[in-house]
């Protein structure tokens, strides 16, 4: 069936078994892997926020606008372009993108209609997710600002990528 000196695989190799040369093995002691350590430092800066622990700032009741936030969504139009931010309470800067960049900005016919906001507000919402943004506050500066149709359509957007548009009331301890 085979020519001689060659196996079932042609490749004339003879191996032997594996089994005979394993050694049994010893158990491992594991029991001090569930010991929990008595001092823990937690390296997440965004820990209590997540658990809706952490404070929010709420500043004087003169302030406008409200700074009673951890991370707040904010839609800016200009003549030209629209933009979109998410900052921290202290005015930080964590996420943005804009109509200006080339990457966006090649896929939209006007730079500053319904449809870009649209395709921001997805644009948006992916850069949220992957920065571990999850909860948002959204709320027009401007009041009158809201009834706007593109502003609608980049809230819907958001929904639509996986952010949601208010934050969890902070617990109280």
């Amino acid at each position: 069936m085979f020519p001689p000196g060659r196996g079932a695989t042609g490749t004339g190799l003879h191996f032997a078994s594996t089994t005979a040369g394993l050694k049994t093995e010893t158990k491992v002691d594991t029991s001090e892997n569930e010991v929990v350590a008595p001092d823990f430092t937690n390296r997440n800066p965004r820990n209590l926020e997540q658990l809706a622990l952490a404070r929010k700032e709420r500043g004087w009741k003169t302030t406008w606008p409200k700074r009673e936030f951890w991370h707040r969504l904010r839609l800016e139009r200009t003549q030209h372009y629209i933009e979109a931010f998410v900052e921290r309470s202290n005015g930080d800067v964590v996420v943005s993108a804009s109509t200006r960049e080339w990457a966006i900005k090649r896929h939209l016919y006007s730079p500053k209609g319904v449809a870009a906001c649209k395709n921001l507000g997805r644009v948006m919402a992916q850069r949220c997710l992957e920065a571990g943004i999850n909860f948002v506050n959204f709320k027009a500066i401007i009041p009158w600002e809201y009834r706007c149709d593109s502003i609608q359509e980049f809230e819907k957007a958001m929904e639509e990528g996986g952010v949601v548009l208010r934050e969890p009331r902070r617990i109280y301890r």
